[in-house]
């Protein structure tokens, strides 16, 4: 086995634990590993994270809808509706320049980040877990699912904050949820892709492998960490990984910059939350825990 097959391997782990804990974030980790780490084309590697995606999304979801974390009829008309979404995704996906569409994904990344650590608009709402709306639910998966297709992204760091943050469920429950919405949503961007990809199917099995491993822990996890700190955690991750693949995909004068800026808002930031006493970070965050925990 060689030293990149064998780093491939070891950081999949990684992504199916973002994903039994997080309900999202495989596709996050999975394209960058596959075209920074296994060097794939970009196109092959959105590809491919699909298929390893969608495997460990539905072995994970199994785990949690055992621990009664998934609400199925939201859970499947919300992966239906973005079946259809994501399978014109994929085909339109495989004729986009790769470099766009990591752009793109990307871009989604900051977005997504950004909602998920601000949290609801209504702070005074306690997150439920009953079912969605129907309509509302097919309306947010035609959209979530055309985004899987084209970026390859299994739509948990979509699909969570549409849960959460619009729904109103509880993080255990929209982690449980999204991962069978991610499963649906990723088989069916895969077929439009595979209309003009080919694959590896030796290195997809070997990461998928690695990834279902690390569900699994992942999953046994969810419920044991507050809900504030999952979803901000989640949303920081998020945030991390957009910029990074920024920096990579920019051309060299604009991804340089953006790297700058990025170390230096960061070493502001912990700056601010070590050195401050009266810090409007920490201000903030203890503000948010205060209203989302419920009396």
């Amino acid at each position: 086995m060689s030293i990149t097959l064998l780093a491939t391997v070891l950081l999949s782990v990684v992504i199916g634990l973002s994903l039994g804990l997080l309900g999202g974030g495989g596709s996050i980790l999975t394209v960058p590993i596959l075209t920074y780490v296994a060097g794939l084309d970009p196109k092959e590697a959105i590809a491919a994270s699909l298929f390893v995606v969608g495997v460990t999304s539905a072995v994970s979801a199994i785990d949690h809808a055992r621990k009664k974390r998934v609400k199925w009829r939201t859970g499947l008309v919300f992966g239906a509706a973005g079946m259809a979404g994501a399978f014109a995704g994929g085909l339109l996906g495989g004729r986009i320049p790769g470099t766009i569409l990591m752009i793109a994904f990307a871009l989604m990344m900051v977005a997504t980040s950004i909602a998920m650590i601000r949290g609801r608009k209504n702070k005074t709402a306690t997150p439920h877990d009953g079912e969605l709306p129907i309509l509302k639910v097919v309306i947010e998966g035609l959209i979530v699912g055309l985004v899987t297709g084209l970026v390859g992204a299994g739509g948990g760091f979509l699909v969570v904050p549409a849960l959460a943050l619009l729904g109103g469920l509880s993080m255990p429950i929209a982690v449980g949820t999204s991962l069978v919405v991610i499963a649906m949503k990723s088989f069916a961007g895969l077929a439009g892709y595979l209309t003009t990809v080919t694959l590896d199917w030796g290195l997809v099995a070997a990461v998928t492998a690695a990834a279902v491993v690390g569900s699994l822990i992942g999953s046994r996890l969810t419920g044991r960490i507050p809900e504030a700190a999952l979803r901000k955690g989640f949303g920081i991750f998020v945030l991390f990984m957009g910029v990074f693949v920024l920096v990579q995909e920019l051309p060299t004068p604009w991804g340089a910059g953006l790297a700058v800026t990025a170390g230096i808002l960061a070493a502001a930031a912990a700056a601010c939350w070590f050195f401050l006493p009266r810090c409007p970070l920490r201000s903030s965050v203890s503000s948010s825990n205060v209203a989302e925990t419920p009396t």
